[in-house]
């Protein structure tokens, strides 16, 4: 590239600048501010992040946040998505199924925030199976209040997750209203859509991903438990539309997850939308090129749009 003058020269510089930050994390939002609701103080755990097994994985957060990934000005659409990465309630796969994704939905002009919860701990938390939600709702109530100072429109804040990230993106759908924590507002913790990618809904023997079952409610839970915590069964008129990407090979969470959550949605006439792919497997994130899966992205942009929040 060759600058002729001291104006090319600034803009150039301009444009570097831009192009740095186009995608850039600009803030990290403190959940809890250091008062963690049934946390348990237990130093011999710290939060680490590991790249082994092909996967980045996050383990032990403590200390719960967002990290925000604004949409470009030009671009920014006023929707925001609260990225709940998955893991099977062990790890947060922060990486494929959480910053690639907030960049990539930088790119449709939406203001992403990727949620780090924490993971089920019998040594950190008072009720393991509530440390996720209390979280999750925590994290949509706190967009919500920023929403004007930064440009979001407080009606069009969605959830999304993937694998056990898509379970308690589903229980944040199906159970906003539940009281797991002191809320000092109003303020809604309902999502107003939810992203459900290859996702565990189900608690059900038949139909669950065991691990996220196990480290969720624990080794012997009783129907009750396991019943409260199936989404699909806790569906009803209020429950917000969504989008559902599965793999009929999905080995890991079968694909009777989404197929129940999908027919509850038209029990209750809430609009919903479900992909099923021959191939893919589970954990693919945006897509394995070589797959059919891989144009999931493109139909949730599509259905986005068609619901008004592009």
């Amino acid at each position: 590239m060759k600058i002729k003058s001291t104006k090319e020269v600034l803009t150039f510089i301009c444009l570097i600048i831009v192009s740095g930050n186009f995608f850039g994390q600009s803030k990290v939002i403190d959940l809890w501010n250091g008062k963690v609701p049934g946390a348990i103080i237990n130093t011999e755990y710290k939060q680490i992040v590991d790249s082994a097994d092909n996967w980045t994985k996050m383990r032990f957060v403590t200390n719960p946040t967002l990290d925000m990934y604004p949409a470009p000005k030009e671009m920014a659409t006023g929707t925001a998505v609260i990225i709940c990465p998955g893991g099977g309630y062990w790890g947060l796969a922060i990486d494929h199924e959480g910053v690639q994704v907030a960049k990539w939905l930088n790119g449709l002009g939406i203001t992403a925030f990727v949620l780090k919860y924490r993971l089920p701990n019998d040594a950190l938390m008072v009720d393991k199976s509530l440390g996720p939600m209390q979280d999750g709702q925590e994290a949509i109530r706190s967009v919500r209040r920023i929403a004007k100072e930064w440009g979001i429109d407080s009606t069009k804040i969605g959830i999304m997750g993937f694998s056990a990230g898509g379970h308690l993106a589903s229980t944040l759908s199906t159970h906003f209203n539940e009281k797991v924590y002191e809320v000092t507002d109003s303020t809604s913790a309902r999502p107003d859509f939810s992203l459900l990618i290859y996702p565990v809904i189900s608690m059900e023997e038949d139909i669950t991903h065991k691990g996220s079952q196990v480290n969720l409610l624990g080794d012997n839970p009783s129907i009750e438990r396991k019943k409260h915590f199936s989404n699909e069964l806790q569906v009803n008129e209020e429950t917000p539309p969504a989008f559902l990407v599965h793999s009929m090979d999905d080995g890991a969470v079968p694909v009777q997850n989404s197929i129940g959550y999908a027919l509850a949605l038209k029990k209750y006439h809430v609009p919903c939308e479900l992909h099923i792919y021959q191939s893919g497997g589970h954990g693919y994130g945006l897509g394995r090129t070589e797959n059919t899966e891989s144009s999931w992205p493109d139909a949730c942009k599509k259905w986005l749009r068609a619901r008004g929040f592009l």
